[in-house]
């Protein structure tokens, strides 16, 4: 008897662990993608469902109601459907932002229940366990119903399944509760099986209410419903004609109805009487154009497909771009860190065009029709800095279809976009960054779109000095060469060398262009900012309207998003070396190189370093313009993955900005950073993997691979010797781009 045992205790053994070497030799890159990563930490993504570059995410919503306070939407500043640290769940929505600073979206909103019908989200919501999440899927159980729930999705249609006990059963699709509280929709039942309607959403920022807009939609149910109704809870009305209203205020059910229903707190329901327990399978298309392109999206992308089909077709899609780089040596946290970054990176900008290729114009909100593809969600002021030219590498056709989208943008408006989100322009933020994007892709040899038209839309913003959305302030720019304290109420400095980035970047496609007129005059403004360096401090200040300096002046004033004159999201350390294009000239102004040196530690040594924001995003990597300091940037770099890049929920350091973080992360555990805006070199520290593989798009390079190899973590040494590329040696710690992906080994030999 024990032998016997003891053998099946030994076959158990050694079934187990050949299981685990397989499945250890067998994980492919989306295998090591967590989701949870910057669901905690204000990191802003959600763990939900999604496609890449998809339209629709079915995301676990649990920011509503009392019981998730203080991680509550109502009170605080919250712009992400999903917290980690939250318990109550009320429901999934469909139109989902990632990474994001202000609120928006988070629509759509379905929910299964049991028992007794119950329309209101306080009442129905549910403690939940048992989470599961990889890209493209998620599941969690209901504890109150004990309703198992797993989600997919294409790029337009989210797909549910919800595992039903025995009994009534309901599911809601509740249109009053979203992530804002912008309000208005419709519903409409169609069949038993089927519902439609449409959700108001918009005011990014609370911003610009007069712009929201619809996103339309179409319900799709595996089962025809017993009872199936419209519920609408009216607001409540004062004064004497409602005391003879006995239903003021109350919520209203509209059992059986099959016309349209308009409000702003309204909903529909589907009941079931289930004598065993039952699958019911949910698919909602979606559309920003008509309910009846909703209805296609669905079945176009859905019909004659399981959900494990779904499930199996979007996961290979994921595998297939994160595939795009191949990573060796570094533990297992190192690359779900690392292929969770570039999973993030592929969720925005995303899809807009239906199916049928057509989307809602930017202005207007015409249909209009795209052979290719149309994005949107462009968050420039964050994105410009890195996640561009990193799609640029890695995925030049995607980046190429963005500047197109860009371009149609601007014949559709007759401007670039800022923060455009779903063909409306946020003005959130400042700066003038879409130029910046276009100039450092086409630098980098992408120019398969039409560079004239380009350059005309990117001059016309740096250019017109009258009503211009783009570049507010711009004739005290001009005229001045940088923006005063009454010019503007908040970040005259940073403002001022925003514009002088994008000028730069101007000034260099001109060249390229043989535009030598231009490219003289936006070399010259693009170091304006000179005049706000003030040698007191050593740091940039800002200047009244006459010239003098602002006082009395605190250059640690603007640090944790302090409102402040001359700085926006940051302060005067924060900001005075984001000067990346003439740094040379910073260097000698602060007293030299050694002096530089000094001053930049300051930031890192007195925590005035903010790795959530972007303005000093690229410190880090100012030591290698130094000779004899750029060891520093490979500690530094080193530090601050080690520090704020986790696999944990709280693994991103803060807001991820549509991928911008991690965009970071990626570029600097590989060992190469884009540290000069529409400049196309790479600046080089210690990567965090013995070789990196990047699979180049034959379409736009020459070279089938580009290997980075270091043997950082196989030897534990951190520090530089030397840099070869195809075995000739470096002279500096920067590389074109050009030389790079030309290239095909970059070898970076560690002491």
């Amino acid at each position: 008897m024990l032998i016997k045992e003891l053998k099946s205790l030994k076959l158990l053994s050694t079934i187990f662990l050949f299981t685990l070497v397989y499945q250890l030799y067998a994980q492919t890159p989306k295998d090591y993608v967590n989701p949870f990563i910057g669901t905690s930490n204000y990191g802003a993504t959600n763990p939900g469902a999604i496609a890449p570059r998809g339209m629709v995410s079915v995301s676990p919503f649990n920011v509503a109601g009392t019981q998730n306070a203080p991680m509550e939407k109502d009170s605080r500043w919250l712009s992400n459907p999903y917290v980690y640290e939250n318990t109550f769940l009320t429901g999934f929505s469909h139109v989902n932002l990632s990474g994001v600073g202000c609120p928006d979206l988070g629509v759509i909103l379905t929910m299964p229940t049991t028992g007794e019908l119950e329309t209101d989200f306080v009442k129905y919501g549910s403690p939940y366990s048992f989470e599961i999440a990889k890209p493209g899927y998620y599941s969690t159980t209901l504890n109150k119903y004990k309703v198992k729930v797993e989600t997919t999705a294409t790029t337009r249609t989210g797909i549910s399944k919800y595992y039903f006990p025995e009994g009534q059963a309901n599911i809601l699709i509740n249109l009053g509760l979203g992530l804002t509280n912008e309000e208005g929709a419709t519903v409409k039942i169609v069949s038993p099986t089927e519902v439609e309607g449409m959700r108001n959403v918009g005011s990014f920022c609370y911003y610009k209410p007069d712009e929201s807009y619809p996103v339309f939609f179409v319900a799709k149910f595996s089962k025809p419903a017993d009872k199936y109704g419209v519920w609408k809870k009216p607001r409540k009305y004062e004064g004497l004609e409602g005391q003879w209203m006995g239903y003021n205020g109350k919520i209203r059910l509209y059992k059986q109805y099959r016309k349209e229903v308009i409000g702003d707190s309204i909903g529909s329901y589907f009941s079931y009487n289930f004598k065993e327990p039952t699958e019911v399978e949910v698919k909602i298309g979606v559309s920003y154009v008509s309910i009846e392109n909703a209805r296609e999206n669905l079945e176009r992308e859905t019909e004659g497909l399981t959900f494990i089909d779904i499930y199996k077709k979007t996961s290979t899609y994921w595998n297939d771009l994160l595939s795009k780089i191949e990573v060796e040596g570094g533990t297992k946290d190192d690359k779900t860190i690392f292929y969770t970054a570039l999973y993030h990176t592929l969720i925005h900008p995303n899809i807009l065009n239906d199916v049928n290729g057509e989307y809602p114009t930017m202005s207007k909100r015409e249909t209009a029709n795209t052979s290719g593809t149309r994005f949107t969600v462009f968050s420039f002021w964050d994105t410009y800095r890195n996640l561009h030219s990193l799609m640029s590498l890695v995925y030049p056709k995607q980046q190429s279809d963005m500047i197109k989208s860009m371009i149609s943008i601007y014949d559709e408006s007759g401007w670039l976009p800022k923060w455009e989100l779903n063909a409306t322009e946020t003005t959130t933020m400042v700066g003038d960054p879409a130029g910046i994007v276009i100039a450092d892709t086409y630098l980098r040899g992408i120019n398969d779109f039409d560079i004239e038209k380009a350059y005309e839309a990117m001059s016309k913003s740096a250019m017109q000095l009258e009503n211009n959305p783009l570049r507010p302030g711009i004739k005290d720019y001009v005229n001045k060469g940088f923006l005063t304290t009454t010019t503007t109420k908040s970040g005259s400095v940073s403002t001022t060398q925003e514009y002088n980035i994008s000028d730069f970047a101007i000034a260099q496609l001109a060249k390229t262009l043989g535009k030598t007129k231009d490219y003289k005059l936006f070399s010259k403004r693009s170091i304006s900012y000179r005049n706000l360096f003030d040698k007191e401090f050593n740091l940039l200040r800002p200047k009244n309207h006459d010239g003098s300096w602002y006082s009395p002046f605190d250059p640690n004033k603007g640090a944790n998003f302090e409102k402040n004159l001359g700085f926006i999201e940051g302060n005067s350390w924060q900001y005075t070396f984001m000067v990346s294009h003439d740094i040379p000239w910073l260097m000698r102004s602060m007293g030299g190189q050694n002096q530089f040196v000094k001053k930049l530690d300051e930031v890192f040594e007195k925590n005035l370093f903010d790795m959530a924001n972007e303005p000093d995003i690229a410190y880090p990597y100012l030591y290698n313009f130094t000779n004899g300091y750029e060891w520093k940037t490979q500690d530094r770099v080193s530090n601050l993955i080690k520090t704020y890049f986790t696999n944990k929920p709280a693994g991103l350091p803060g807001n991820d900005d549509t991928g911008t973080m991690s965009a970071w992360l990626i570029y600097s555990m590989m060992g190469i950073y884009p540290v000069l805006p529409a400049k196309p070199l790479y600046t080089i520290t210690t990567p965090v993997f013995d070789k990196v593989t990047i699979h180049l798009d034959k379409r736009y390079y020459k070279n089938n691979t580009l290997v980075i190899t270091s043997n950082s973590f196989k030897t534990g040494k951190k520090h530089i010797k030397n840099i070869q590329i195809n075995n000739e040696n470096l002279n500096s710690y920067f590389i074109s781009h050009d030389k790079l992906v030309n290239g095909q080994l970059l070898k970076i030999n560690l002491k």
